[in-house]
């Protein structure tokens, strides 16, 4: 007969609380960040720091050891930089986050300026003996005409500490500020930015189908030239392994989560379908097997990076004095996803109505419909097979609008693609969960302007691949005994602008993981773990020269080595100081469509 394994299905979530044009060289002219020591169980990433110019800069510190033991919002006020003017070449955020040993949860973290949101991630999960600390940075440079004036802003991180939780979590936040000079010029950041969040001082806004939306009505400035949205979409509860559910009609005989697993994010305009976001596959520090994780998370698990969706072909829809209502929605979303966004928009600063037109929206009318497939048998209790879901939408946006500098249009082209595979074998002796999974875009941005103007064309390409497997063997009785697992996950982003034939930028962003653990059980309780082991591999590079690899291995939850250099020249990292090597959305000349 089928084996049953509610109790075990649980464990996803229940073991989380085991107690268990200068070059900037990384870790010169970078701020400081955490440093690697073989054998040490503190957290250890391979994600690259925010380059920075050389030169002087500001610090304004947000929050300082704060401690967040409960539910509370922590607020904090801010107030632009005295002595750094408001001519920026770049502003990051740093913040440091530690947690004491003990048992505790990974938590989620966010933090938020006026109503914006500037960071959102998760926590290092701590264990009897190892207190995890752990630093994130954030190029918020986009944030620039929010950071002009003061605002207040809050520090969310909700944690239980009592008897049985016991793990304290603390953290500190500040911006960096690098003045303009001749060498570092002021940003080309955004005029406004909009967000799109749970009240004035922000937030996530929980989604808990894929009927419920995120909506905001704004009255936008009529001289929009150009305009952007970040999303986030964080799976929580019922949805924290969306990627490993089922339909509902196999839900009970492959003993999984049902509501199957195609998530996808879709971005309208007063109800018009406008863009796609893909959901990135987080996986949280207690999750599967919390042993996986330590000492390094996966792949943006403490520092999430937003999707962004370029609405510049509605910008002329935008620009007509009225107010529009900007609406976010996770497609398959089965209690909850969290979800937020920014709305940045570049406006025409020599005429102060710009009219145009929306010219093609072939993305209205295309429901996000997924294909199942279904190769699921069971012979006598012994269940084999598996279960297919593909979705995939091709369409095209373009709009223009006439601007002080002449006509300009933009013309989005997209190809949004997802596919899961899950395989399962489960009889009286194990439980087997195989899942093989990628969400791809590929997409394709040309803007002219004026009738004769050179066209420049980008192109974007992302690839989010995850393969799990976990299982479950059983003794005689049908008490687990142990519980492998192995998770491979992956981002990887491809990006190339060109003016007419002449390639201006490309760069290339590769971050992968590959971790196991395998857990020991004895009725039914987790008494031990082997195997552990990890190794993060991240690569950068640009056709102008920069160049950043870092490879971090693991074992028995420590570190084994962490090397830098790999396929770089010389074995040295090298990055540029405006660059992006993390994968971020990026409004420089250097990937922007719509500048030169």
């Amino acid at each position: 007969m089928a084996v049953t394994l509610g109790m075990g299905r649980k464990l996803l979530r229940v073991m989380a609380a085991l107690v268990l044009p200068s070059f900037a060289t990384v870790g010169a002219a970078a701020a400081s960040a955490p440093g690697f020591t073989p054998g040490s169980p503190n957290v250890a990433v391979a994600d690259p720091a925010v380059p920075r110019p050389a030169g002087r800069s500001c610090v304004v510190p947000l929050f300082n050891g704060t401690q967040f033991t409960d539910f509370s919002n922590h607020p904090y006020t801010y107030a632009p930089p005295a002595g750094c003017g408001r001519a920026w070449s770049k502003v990051v955020l740093e913040a440091d986050f530690a947690v004491t040993a003990g048992r505790q949860f990974d938590r989620t973290a966010s933090l938020w300026l006026g109503g914006a949101n500037i960071y959102f991630g998760t926590t290092q999960e701590p264990s009897s003996t190892v207190a995890p600390s752990w630093h994130i940075e954030r190029d918020v440079s986009d944030f620039a005409s929010l950071l002009a004036n003061p605002q207040t802003g809050q520090a969310i991180l909700g944690n239980i500490v009592d008897s049985t939780y016991t793990g304290v979590i603390s953290g500190s936040a500040r911006l960096v500020f690098y003045p303009a000079n001749v060498l570092a010029p002021k940003v080309d950041a955004p005029d406004a930015v909009f967000p799109l969040s749970d009240g004035t001082a922000g937030g996530p806004v929980t989604l808990n189908t894929g009927t419920d939306t995120l909506s905001r009505t704004l009255t936008l400035p009529t001289n929009v030239e150009r305009a952007y949205v970040d999303v986030f979409a964080q799976g929580q509860g019922g949805d924290e392994f969306w990627y490993s559910c089922v339909p509902d009609e196999f839900a009970d005989q492959l003993q999984s989560c049902g509501g199957g697993s195609f998530r996808e994010t879709e971005v309208s305009i007063d109800g018009q379908a406008a863009g796609v976001a893909p959901v990135y596959p987080w996986i949280f520090t207690g999750g599967i097997d919390p042993y996986m994780w330590r000492p390094t998370p996966g792949v943006q698990t403490l520092n999430f990076l937003p999707y962004r969706v370029d609405l510049t072909p509605f910008a002329s829809m935008l620009n007509d004095g009225s107010p529009h209502t900007i609406a976010l929605t996770v497609t398959g979303a089965h209690g909850y996803f969290a979800v937020t966004g920014n709305l940045f928009v570049y406006q025409d600063h020599g005429r102060k109505q710009l009219t145009g037109a929306l010219t093609a929206n072939t993305l209205q009318g295309q429901a996000p419909n997924a294909v199942i497939g279904n190769t699921v048998t069971d012979t006598n209790g012994i269940v084999g097979g598996g279960v297919t879901t593909n979705a995939s939408r091709t369409f095209r946006t373009s709009g223009y609008v006439d601007t002080s500098h002449g006509r300009i249009t933009t013309d989005v082209q997209q190809t949004v693609a997802f596919a899961n595979t899950q395989n399962f074998t489960i009889d009286a002796t194990q439980y087997v969960q195989a899942i093989d999974q990628n969400t791809t875009v590929n997409s394709t941005t040309k803007t002219r302007q004026g009738p004769l103007g050179i066209g420049t064309t980008s192109t974007a390409t992302y690839a989010f691949p995850l393969t799990a497997k976990f299982a479950y063997t059983f003794d005689a009785d049908g008490n687990i005994v142990t519980s492998p697992s192995q998770v491979t996950q992956g981002f990887t982003r491809h990006v190339a602008k060109k003016l007419g034939a002449l390639t201006l930028y490309r760069s290339d962003v590769d971050n992968h993981i590959s971790t196991s653990d395998t857990l020991a059980f004895t009725d039914n309780a987790v008494t031990g773990h082997s195997n552990q082991a990890s190794t993060q591999s991240f690569r950068f590079s640009d056709n102008l020269g920069s160049c950043y690899g870092r490879d971090v291995v693991t074992t028995t939850g420590t570190l084994t080595s962490a090397t830098d250099g790999g396929g770089c020249a010389g074995g040295r990292n090298r990055l540029l100081w405006f660059t992006h090597p993390d994968g971020s959305p990026d409004t420089s000349r250097t990937e922007d469509p719509g500048a030169f």
